[in-house]
């Protein structure tokens, strides 16, 4: 190989990865004589893209290397495999290191809060306190995605306290963790305080406020909010035009729904799944059922989620047999069908049984638990 004759071929591969040729970068990799810590806190992140194989194999070059006492080669173990959904090993890693620095606590908590361990990542964090560890900015947004999780609102305003006192600065890294918490503790006035505040606010910090706003059922709000955004200059993005489609939804503003469609058109995220069913979701709500199938039959590729936001909206607006239609056409479509199914059809049908749509995917004792059922 090339790389034989290279005199520092361990530092080519931060330039491969950022070039997202994984698949050469794991064959430089493969092919280093020696491997050293560089190499492998390049390589180890990116073992979940890999499989957990990859990673495995890595974590066993680095005990040969004898690295594996080296904190930062530890940190890049714990997110790899925090990234693979194997917490249990992450955790493994994190109790055999000798000297744990705050960099090692940080990846843990941040692995345990991404992967949805919302109370183990909260325990770290206090036993993080306990070992007299300061919590830096990445500690602090970690434990906010826990706390929104939680709903523990008590320890989100003490991190908003502690963020005031030691006069951390709210960028928008810091500041949208705490909008998005307050907003999923359902506190909006909080989360308004904190975004006032910022004098900088890029999308991700308007999508936050945005967000919360839409799933506390402040509609209008996120509306107006949505509308100052656009003035204010930062370009929507996919998770606005969800959480934006989703408040026209609910207070049938079909004019701004139309617009949403227009600028997902020219940044060409009108086919994205997600916003797509949104968009049906959307028309259907607002009486638009025409534009809601011409928005469906246009998806080049569907998913669980807009197979039900199209029978949903057939349900919604009582055409119970197009709906039916439409569930075989996609149990057709499908090698695997997981089925969303609403629970309209069944009221404007007045029945739903074996005799509906076969028996294989019927389940009477579901039905009552929720307007979703998943088959």
């Amino acid at each position: 190989m090339l790389i034989n004759s290279i005199p520092k071929p361990n530092f080519l591969l931060s330039k491969i990865v950022n070039l997202k040729d994984l698949a050469y970068a794991s064959l430089v990799f493969n092919h280093l004589t020696k491997p050293n810590i560089y190499a492998f806190n390049v390589m180890l992140p990116c073992g979940n893209v890999g499989g957990l194989v990859h990673g495995k194999i890595g974590h066993c070059l680095v005990f040969k290397t004898g690295l594996d006492g080296d904190e930062y080669v530890n940190h890049s173990l714990i997110t790899m495999y925090a990234r693979c959904g194997e917490m249990g090993f992450a955790k493994k890693v994190f109790d055999e290191m000798g000297d744990r620095g705050l960099v090692s606590w940080n990846s843990m908590i941040s692995g345990y809060s991404k992967m949805g361990f919302a109370k183990e990542a909260i325990g770290l964090f206090m036993e993080m306190r306990e070992e007299g560890f300061e919590p830096d900015e990445m500690t602090l947004v970690s434990v906010l995605g826990a706390c929104g999780d939680l709903g523990d609102l008590g320890l989100g305003r003490w991190v908003d306290w502690f963020v005031v006192d030691k006069k951390m600065e709210v960028n928008s890294y810091v500041g949208s963790a705490l909008i998005d918490m307050y907003g999923k503790c359902g506190d909006l006035i909080s989360a308004r305080r904190v975004f006032d505040s910022m004098p900088n606010k890029d999308v991700v910090t308007w999508n936050a406020f945005i967000t919360g706003c839409a799933q506390n059922g402040a509609s209008n709000e996120a509306i107006v909010l949505f509308n100052e955004m656009r003035e204010a200059g930062p370009n929507p993005d996919k998770v606005t035009m969800i959480e934006v489609l989703s408040a026209c939804s609910t207070v049938g503003a079909l004019d701004l729904g139309k617009w949403v469609e227009t600028h997902a058109s020219e940044r060409g995220l009108q086919h994205d799944v997600y916003v797509a069913s949104a968009l049906i979701d959307m028309y259907a709500k607002c009486g638009s059922l025409d534009d809601a199938l011409r928005v469906f039959e246009s998806m080049p590729r569907k998913n669980e989620v807009s197979w039900n936001a199209m029978i949903s909206a057939l349900a919604f607006h009582g055409q119970a047999q197009e709906a039916l239609s439409l569930f075989r056409r996609m149990s057709e479509d499908n090698d695997t069908v997981h089925l969303l199914w609403s629970l309209p059809c069944d009221l404007v049908m007045g029945r739903f049984n074996e005799k509906s749509i076969g028996r294989e995917w019927c389940f009477p004792d579901l039905l009552p638990l929720g307007p979703i059922v998943e088959l």
